[in-house]
């Protein structure tokens, strides 16, 4: 059995205030969290509501498996996840790894939502399946890949800079999405994931985007 679970770690430019409510209030949840499926709202009450333990007054949740920390840095947040290691359960294991890339994306989704667009609505496209070529190589990322965070970039015919990098993601703004959020990632196996999400879109624009993304991958 692994003796350390895995921790993601961040620093949102929030207070701790807020970010303790975009971990407890539904509708800011639904601001970062996963994306846009008619199960949404189900699977938040689900993972943040129905087995949840807190404590308010120091900044923890308990979901089960996953542990989130909040840590009061005056102006800034450093939030912490760590979760319960691999190696006691079968089916734990099987999907452990699997479940580390979603919480990588979705921490980086709510830093995001916080200190680019705090109270507002989104639109999110989620596509996964096999890609025919790397997965970074088909959102036209490669070349930007090895970037520091922070860093300006133009690739693809998209613009924005650099918001995170680990293991097996690249996340970047873009400036054609209404200051949006892509993010691109190798899965397990042959399987890779694209996740989009938008703000202020038209109805049009955000279909052929949807359109065009989702064909990269097959199913």
């Amino acid at each position: 059995m692994s003796e350390e679970g895995f921790i993601v770690e961040v620093t949102i430019a929030a207070p701790v205030d807020a970010v303790w409510r975009a971990l407890r209030e539904p509708e800011e949840i639904r601001r970062w969290h996963g994306w846009h499926f008619d199960g949404l709202d189900k699977e938040i009450e689900v993972i943040y509501q129905e087995n949840a333990v807190e404590s308010a007054e120091e900044r923890w949740l308990d979901l089960g498996n996953d542990r989130f920390e909040l840590t009061d840095l005056g102006d800034t947040t450093r939030l912490r996840l760590t979760r319960a290691p691999k190696g006691g359960n079968p089916d734990w294991d099987a999907y452990y790894d699997d479940i580390n890339e979603g919480w990588t994306t979705f921490i980086h989704q709510l830093k995001f939502a916080l200190e680019r667009h705090p109270s507002a609505d989104r639109r999110t496209i989620f596509t996964s399946g096999t890609a025919s070529a790397d997965i970074f190589d088909l959102a036209g990322l490669t070349a930007i890949a090895d970037l520091p965070p922070g860093t300006p970039y133009a690739a693809n015919g998209l613009t924005g800079q650099i918001w995170y990098r680990s293991p097996n993601q690249i996340g970047v703004t873009v400036t054609e999405w209404g200051d949006g959020l892509l993010v691109a990632g190798r899965g397990s196996g042959d399987n890779s994931m694209l996740v989009l999400t938008t703000y202020d879109l038209d109805d049009d624009t955000f279909a052929a985007l949807e359109s065009h993304w989702s064909s990269l991958l097959t199913a």
